[in-house]
């Protein structure tokens, strides 16, 4: 496809399709400004937006924008652009995560477009897939996915999966007596705390999936043991697929980096059939989170866990208005 004049309209339907990526909780943690005249768009935090007990130093924060910039960058060569990428391009700004200049898309732009028809149909899905196994085609795509963006996937197996699933148990259990991630919790699910965005944001109840009855799967209870009327149980997977994804280093930078590769690795699942989770828990404490690196080498950073299988599209959830995520001058 060629590129579009860049007019206001166009901006806004890249910056739409950012939008639909995920962030902790459904935040939304971004803003962009876009300059019609230089061909830029800056990806911004929302400070406003952070879930501060849960997410204290702003990594899940710089995750889901990292997202959003890599669903910005795969709707701008679907468009026809050229998406020129900086992170941190102002050191001193700390809320400037990422400035993308758009050229005219020319040849060597790598396969992002194709990834563009799943920006829409990609959604979290909290229900219990199939005890079916991701074929080994399939698992070495999204590695190189992760690859492609500076991270890496690996899939645990064995002794190591065990211990990975009783870290997310170890994790639930601290999460339900925490009051700082329980009030969170409140205010990102619409229950409890007052918040002005919950229209735009956060967590419906009709996505929280059913109340886990058995399985190995390790699911978040977003009801926080409250009780959602009409909220049915299930039995999920006792052989669950979960995927690792790692950065070298633990940086901003890194974060950003990661919240691309793993929207990249999303994306893409969505295109091979599978449906998708996040399991947040361990990583939401420091030695948990530490005892998720390589059993092996001691090496990496664990940025995100993802629970992947061949179940039902995970529904909707709200987003923002474009007039309260995106600035455009001439």
């Amino acid at each position: 496809m060629s590129a579009q004049p860049l007019t206001r309209e166009t901006v806004t339907a890249l910056v739409h399709d950012a939008t639909a990526a995920p962030s902790l909780h459904n935040a939304q943690p971004w803003r962009f400004h876009c300059s019609l005249g230089s061909r830029t768009l800056h990806v911004r935090s929302e400070p406003q937006r952070a879930v501060p007990h849960t997410d204290p130093h702003g990594r899940a924060l710089h995750l889901g924008c990292g997202a959003a910039l890599m669903n910005l960058r795969v709707a701008a060569v679907h468009g026809g652009w050229r998406p020129g990428t900086r992170l941190l391009p102002q050191p001193r700004d700390i809320e400037l995560l990422a400035s993308v200049e758009l050229a005219v898309l020319g040849s060597g732009a790598g396969d992002l477009g194709a990834l563009y028809p799943a920006i829409r149909t990609r959604h979290t899905c909290r229900y219990p897939f199939e005890e079916a196994g991701i074929p080994d085609a399939v698992r070495a795509a999204l590695a190189d996915a992760a690859r492609d963006e500076g991270a890496s996937l690996a899939f645990p197996t064995g002794w190591h999966l065990q211990e990975v699933l009783e870290l997310a148990q170890e994790a639930e259990a601290r999460s339900l007596i925490d009051h700082g991630i329980g009030e969170d919790l409140q205010q990102w699910t619409h229950g409890g705390v007052p918040f002005s965005d919950t229209a735009a944001a956060g967590v419906p109840e009709y996505a929280f999936g059913p109340r886990k009855l058995s399985g190995k799967a390790p699911m978040r209870d977003f009801a926080g043991g409250r009780p959602v009327p009409g909220r049915a149980a299930a039995e999920f997977e006792h052989q669950p697929h979960l995927a690792l994804l790692s950065t070298a280093r633990d940086r901003p930078e890194d974060w950003l980096r990661a919240g691309q590769a793993m929207e990249r690795v999303l994306l893409l699942a969505t295109l091979e059939g599978l449906s998708s989770s996040f399991v947040t828990q361990a990583l939401m404490w420091p030695d948990l989170r530490r005892a998720l690196r390589d059993p092996v080498t001691d090496t990496g950073y664990v940025q995100m866990i993802l629970r992947l299988g061949y179940g039902p599209p995970g529904p909707a959830t709200p987003r923002h208005p474009m007039r309260d995520v995106l600035d455009i001058e001439p």
